[in-house]
């Protein structure tokens, strides 16, 4: 039973930093495809960053353009562990952020993943 649990979010100030962290049980994330979603509302939920196996041996990552040089995802598979490392926060980056996985697919849309952990705030003012 795969399991993905979300820490770090909080309140922060424009132009400060957070570390989100997402804590997967229940199987092994090295090779897999993890990425970082955020919601606003009731709006639809937009990919901020994925990292992917790159069949040599290191990971990939692809960052959208709105937060590309602020936000940094990451992996330690030794701790099975997910990371947004986040910089130069913006008010328009206030949202919800979720973590997800998929052990199968990869992509750049929420479909493409079947994992999710439950969320966590992060509010830039």
């Amino acid at each position: 039973h795969v399991q993905l649990v979300e820490s770090g979010g909080g309140s922060v100030q424009i132009g400060g930093s957070l570390r989100l962290s997402c804590a997967v049980s229940g199987g092994p994330i090295s090779g897999k495809c993890m990425a970082r979603f955020r919601q606003v509302g009731g709006k639809e939920r937009e990919l901020v960053a994925v990292i992917y196996f790159g069949g040599a041996g290191d990971d990939r990552t692809f960052h959208a353009d709105s937060v590309k040089g602020r936000f940094t995802i990451s992996k330690d598979n030794a701790k099975n562990i997910l990371y947004l490392q986040m910089i130069s926060l913006k008010p328009e980056d206030t949202a919800t952020y979720y973590c997800a996985a998929d052990w199968d697919r990869c992509g750049l849309d929420a479909s493409a993943f079947y994992y999710w952990g439950q969320g966590t705030q992060v509010t830039v003012s």
